[in-house]
């Protein structure tokens, strides 16, 4: 493919981050004597952290704002990310190779900036060119504001884009923006579908292998 620029996901995709939200969301639970799944959890892998935090309200059955859910939810994994970055296999070793060879990066994450920066600063600096955040768009993922924000800030058509992507929400997303996805489904699988492109693992993969993909 004509690799333009790469648009790459935050949690589960360059950060296994989904065990610390899910963490989070039990202690919640716990702490407001609501009740909580795996199920439900898994749910909303990808999601917009508002849409999350109803969802929560609403399936955890406890009396907090949404927004009030966000930030209790943002002090929990921020402050675990702050002790270790779980880093997905190969994601640091291919953003320093697409670094090398002049690819420009953006990040396109729900998370909002305050947990992505803890995350940013463990990175070589510029390692994105762009970071889109889950506050700084008005509509998040499955919606195709993020992706297309991201292409627009590097000046680089999305179709010219590749989108690397873990969950559901995070493709469709990407798809509807007019991106090839790269999909490497983490904590929950994924459909088939168009401009997707399926492997199991970063690891290994160049910026020449990215050029080489093919639908």
């Amino acid at each position: 493919m004509n690799l333009a620029a790469v648009l790459m996901d935050m949690d589960g995709t360059l950060v296994d981050t989904e065990p610390y939200w899910i963490s989070t969301e039990y202690a919640l639970a716990e702490k407001y004597g609501g009740t909580w799944s795996d199920e439900h959890a898994l749910s909303l892998v990808g999601n917009d952290l508002i849409e999350s935090g109803r969802y929560i309200r609403e399936h955890m059955g406890i009396d907090l704002e949404p927004a009030q859910i966000v930030e209790e939810l943002l002090d929990g994994v921020v402050a675990q990310v702050e002790r270790q970055v779980p880093w997905c296999p190969g994601g640091v070793e291919l953003l320093a190779d697409l670094q090398a060879a002049g690819v420009p990066c953006a990040l396109v994450t729900m998370s909002y900036r305050r947990f992505v920066a803890p995350i940013l600063a463990a990175l070589p600096e510029d390692t994105f060119r762009v970071v889109v955040t889950g506050d700084t768009v008005s509509q998040g993922k499955p919606h195709p504001e993020p992706y297309l924000k991201g292409a627009a800030l590097l000046g680089v058509p999305p179709e010219q884009c590749l989108a690397i992507e873990d969950s559901n929400t995070g493709v469709r997303s990407a798809v509807a923006a007019g991106c090839t996805v790269l999909v490497v489904p983490n904590h929950v699988p994924v459909l088939d579908g168009e401009r997707r492109i399926f492997r199991d693992s970063l690891e290994g993969l160049d910026a020449a292998g990215l050029a080489e993909l093919r639908v």
